[in-house]
């Protein structure tokens, strides 16, 4: 295979979905915490999540100037909606069961336990290539 055949879009790697159990106080009928399905987002998925959460401020003491800053606690939010397969967030009538309206709403309701939802949150940002150590890259790059 030459080197140009290597990039070639046959060749790429897809990321399968993984599942986890989310959160503990949800359960069936057995008294089981079931699993949660997620999925990897692209890197246009990713732009277009971190557009959404930049705002424009005020650059103290420099009039009419202005930087961009980035709503991360938001962002990572989106995020986690954005990978979240199963259960599906925009159901209605799970929206309806929580009184809640968006897909957002709806994961804060049914993770409650601050805990939980931090772990979930460091756990899809690292399934996203987040908090990868620059030797784990290297490593990864020469096998």
């Amino acid at each position: 295979m030459s080197k140009f055949n290597a990039f070639m879009k046959a060749n790429k790697v897809v990321k399968e979905n993984v599942r986890r159990v989310a959160t503990t106080s949800i359960v069936d009928e057995n008294g089981k915490s079931p699993e949660w399905e997620f999925r990897h987002i692209t890197t246009k998925e990713n732009k277009e999540l971190r557009e959404k959460n930049i705002k424009e401020v005020p650059i103290p003491g420099k009039f009419g100037a202005f930087r961009q800053r980035i709503n991360g606690e938001a962002y990572v939010l989106d995020m986690i909606v954005a990978s979240t397969v199963t259960p599906n967030l925009y159901d209605a009538e799970l929206q309806d069961s929580y009184g809640v309206n968006t897909p957002e709403d709806l994961l804060m309701a049914m993770l409650d336990n601050p805990g939980e939802y931090d772990d979930l949150a460091a756990f899809i940002q690292k399934y996203n290539g987040y908090n990868k150590e620059i030797n784990e890259k290297i490593e990864e790059a020469k096998n």
